[in-house]
């Protein structure tokens, strides 16, 4: 797999679960987005979002979110604003039933607010024919980072903030 998404094997994923069973899937389905051509690359996108993040989120959630900001931060990758649109629909679901899958998963994803950031401010590149993938990227960067600096759910405002000390 190379470097991008190598980490995918220190996760056990046969241990998580998403929507439909057991997330052993996801190293594959995430392999997809990364190198898959673009009608390949657009059903693992879609799949993973069922799966991982509408309408609740899962366990594999917050394991499956540092991968999808690496997704985002290369530039290979096919469609990187699809990428940060699950990103921001990941941090807008819960799960009422499990507020501590919620809570690690909206933490997974503001944990990537510099690469949202850094991808907001990247320079326009012009092409012929429609929008530049730049400016697609770009866009969904902005619109994730605000989400971001806006979020505010019950799971997150009723857990302490991670690494605090509970008396």
């Amino acid at each position: 797999m190379g470097t991008v998404l190598g980490a995918m094997r220190n996760v056990r994923w046969h241990e998580l679960q998403h929507a439909y069973g057991s997330a052993s899937q996801v190293p594959g389905v995430l392999s997809r987005i990364a190198w898959g051509d673009a009608p390949t690359s657009d059903e693992a996108l879609s799949d993973l979002e069922r799966w991982i993040s509408t309408p609740p989120v899962f366990d594999s959630t917050a394991a499956t979110v540092p991968f999808l900001w690496e997704l985002a931060a290369t530039d290979t990758v096919r469609d990187r604003a699809g990428v940060l649109e699950l990103l921001a629909t990941i941090l807008a679901a819960g799960n009422a039933e499990h507020p501590a899958w919620t809570r690690a998963a909206h933490d997974a994803v503001a944990a990537g607010r510099a690469t949202a950031a850094r991808l907001a401010a990247a320079p326009d590149t012009p092409e012929a024919g429609g929008p530049s993938p730049a400016r697609t990227v770009r866009a969904a960067a902005t619109r994730l980072l605000a989400a971001i600096d806006r979020h505010a759910c019950p799971a997150c405002a009723g857990l302490p903030p991670r690494g605090a000390q509970v008396r």
